[in-house]
């Protein structure tokens, strides 16, 4: 079997010829002439010749003898046997082919793979791997690698394998090309039996599926969650409880939020740990079925904190917990209604040891701390109300009972206050356990108080406002009876005619805006009208120019076919020149108010990012200037009534809490949006005006042609 496969290899390390002995012979012959030297001239010159034409002969002999490879340098044919003793007892298959697929040399390891008993018998690589469709696509890609001179390694799975033994082989099939003398290319091919390592993974991968499986089947429930809320896995007994989905698992599509009410979130959420730290909490909660039933279900969730402290995914194994289940007794039963009750309670219930650090807590108190990684009281409230929460703790500590509760302020995101109620612990109950907190959220109870407390300063603002509008009421009507005694003495071509006549339309403007005050005041009622946007710009355009001055450039941009609204024009003439004397006081010399009306289809009206607004449709009025802009911390309290950014005796703070009155009772809504150093944009939306029937019916019976 040796001898077939060294006559399939081509090679020329064997034959005849050494340089050595033909050094030999012409050291010989060399000496022989200079011996001959020393002999009479009259034989010496004719021997010398005789020599030196064999010593030629010699030479071009060993040249020609050198390059057609009967002479070899022996350092060179050394190293070449000592490659191909390597190759020839090489584990891996390995063989050259020329182009047109003839064997140039074959190993004995690719002879057994092969089968082949005689040299005749060994097949190249694209006839040895022959079979179905999948196999002759991995030879074809092999094929036009090496054609294309490239290396390319592909795996071959073969059913029968080569040895005919077993259901199936898999074989590692690498391909490259390699130069030979005479520019001509070789094609090298190695084949290497990778069954048993890949029998070896099968093995392992089924053993790793009967863990999943019985993972998956066990009698509790496992799952995991991520820092984010997402619930990666799933086994198959937490799904049948739950009634939820498998294929929604590890898809993104199943959130704790889906199988978990808000306390068990945040009970969960609230585990907190040190950089490092893997920490195992035992949490008592109600997970939700799909059909939004509760199961009470015991959490042993244990949570492995980075070296950032970030929290990596969960491990969480969960005991079912409802009557009837294994291992329920009357004991278990009162424990689980106990922690029901516990953590379903509104109130946020922790304990605290002497220094304040939160012991336990409830899914309230979680609640209470979202967004705030507070391990201790400290933590949670502001610093102010911490130095004031300190002597209760004290006082609890030493057994007090007559501690007062505490309104502070939580840390975090939004203005957030709460109450909190500190009860000592009995000695020896509690171990380190020092105090009881319990804690009331009051934000919302604390934004109404403060809301009423606004509307009381509205009142009092309105009813203010109307008594000073009455007298001066009667003031305006004085200037406009004297400006019509004026007119009366006055022609019209008289040139301060035009002057006494804007001095009464002013006038009147002024007694139209102290009827929007005695209206602001409940002390008159509005008269809505149906209106044209365009006519009330239009109309106020002469007397915007005289409020901004010579200095603010003033344009005004008319939308096209504008829907009606319904609105009382001295009203809605307040809001754009109060918005008009804001913006001209928000900007230098050289500014721009832009006043730009248009309509707003309620498919338009969801783009807009305000959450307050109800889709509809809207005729919209923008009034932007080129100002200083407005703090994003203010943009919130520039409606709130006496509040201003103007300096003390330069503004009242009633300027935009008019506006934003006047549009809410026109049914309007009024938004604000600025950039600090670019200017303010205000956009009033007001409800498109669309006629009812009886108010169509009505229009048409009070019109009637002229004949």
């Amino acid at each position: 079997m040796t001898e077939a496969i060294k006559g399939a290899a081509i090679d020329r390390s064997d034959k005849p010829g050494n340089v050595g002995l033909l050094l030999l012979v012409a050291g010989v012959i060399v000496g022989a002439a200079i011996a001959l030297g020393f002999l009479a001239n009259e034989w010496a010159q004719p021997l010398i010749l005789a020599f030196l034409a064999l010593l030629s002969v010699i030479g071009v002999f060993s040249l020609l003898a050198m390059s057609i490879g009967l002479v070899q340098l022996s350092g060179k044919s050394a190293r070449n046997d000592l490659t191909k003793t390597i190759v020839d007892e090489a584990d891996d298959g390995v063989i050259v082919t020329e182009a047109d697929n003839r064997i140039l040399y074959a190993n004995r390891a690719y002879q057994g793979l092969s089968g082949a008993r005689t040299v005749g018998d060994i097949k190249p690589v694209e006839r040895l791997f022959s079979g179905g469709s999948d196999v002759s696509e991995v030879v074809y890609r092999l094929a036009l690698a090496a054609r294309e001179g490239r290396s390319q390694t592909d795996e071959i799975r073969l059913s029968p394998p080569l040895t005919g033994k077993g259901d199936a082989g898999w074989y590692k099939v690498s391909v490259s090309m390699t130069a030979r003398p005479g520019g001509k290319n070789a094609t090298l091919w190695r084949v290497r039996d990778v069954t048993r390592e890949r029998e070896g993974q099968e093995n392992v991968f089924q053993e790793l599926q009967q863990a999943i499986d019985f993972l998956d089947h066990a009698p509790a429930g496992f799952m995991s969650i991520d820092p984010d809320g997402s619930v990666p896995y799933l086994n198959a007994t937490l799904a049948g409880w739950l009634d939820h989905d498998l294929a929604k698992v590890g898809s993104g599509g199943l959130l704790l939020k889906d199988i978990a009410p808000v306390n068990a979130v945040a009970l969960v959420s609230a585990i907190s740990g040190q950089p490092g730290e893997v920490r195992t909490e035992v949490v008592d909660v109600d997970l939700r079925r799909r059909n939004g039933q509760s199961l009470p279900v015991r959490l042993h969730h244990e949570v492995a904190f980075g070296h950032d402290g970030k929290a990596g995914p969960s491990r969480t194994l969960v005991l079912n917990r409802a009557p009837g289940e294994a291992g329920s007794d009357a004991g278990t039963a009162a424990e689980v209604r106990l922690a029901r009750f516990f953590n379903n309670t509104p109130m946020a219930i922790a304990t605290v040891d002497a220094s304040g650090r939160i012991m336990r807590s409830n899914a309230a108190f979680a609640r209470l701390s979202i967004g705030v990684p507070a391990s201790t009281l400290g933590a949670l409230v502001k610093e102010t109300d911490w130095t004031a929460l300190q002597p209760a703790l004290a006082a609890a500590g030493v057994g007090s009972a007559d501690i007062k509760p505490l309104d502070v302020s939580i840390n975090g995101e939004g203005d957030r206050s709460a109450r909190l109620f500190v009860a000592p612990v009995i000695d020896g109950e509690g171990g380190e356990e020092k105090a009881i907190v319990y804690a009331l959220e009051t934000t919302s109870e604390r934004k109404l108080k403060e809301n009423i407390d606004q509307a009381q300063k509205m009142q009092a603002v309105g009813q203010l406002a109307g008594g000073i509008a009455h007298d001066f009421n009667n003031v305006l009507q004085v200037i406009i009876n004297a400006s019509d005694f004026l007119l009366a003495s006055h022609k019209p071509t008289d040139p301060s005619f035009q002057d006494i006549m804007q001095i009464k339309q002013d006038g009147l403007r002024a007694a139209s805006l102290v009827r929007q005050l005695l209206a602001f005041s409940r002390r008159q009622t509005l008269r809505p009208q149906v209106l044209e946007y365009g006519d009330v710009l239009s109309d106020l355009s002469l007397m915007l120019k005289r409020v901004v001055g010579d200095t603010i450039g003033l344009d005004v941009r008319h939308g096209r076919d504008l829907w009606p609204i319904k609105a009382d024009v001295g009203q809605l003439e307040q809001v754009i020149v109060n918005l008009a004397v804001n913006a001209r006081d928000a900007m230098k010399p050289g500014g721009r108010l832009t006043l730009r009306t248009s309509n707003v289809s309620e498919a338009e009206s969801r783009t807009y990012n305000y959450p307050s607004m109800p889709k509809a449709d809207y005729v919209l009025l923008e009034v932007e200037d080129t100002g200083t802009g407005i703090p994003q911390e203010l943009i919130d309290k520039i409606f709130e009534p006496f509040f201003t950014t103007k300096d003390v005796g330069k503004g009242t703070g009633l300027g935009l809490s008019m506006v934003y009155g006047i549009v809410k009772q026109t049914g309007g809504f009024v938004f604000a949006d600025s950039k600090m150093g670019q200017g303010t944009t205000f956009r009033i939306f007001l409800p498109r005006y669309v006629a009812t029937e009886e108010e169509a019916a009505a229009e048409a019976t009070s019109w009637s042609p002229m004949w």
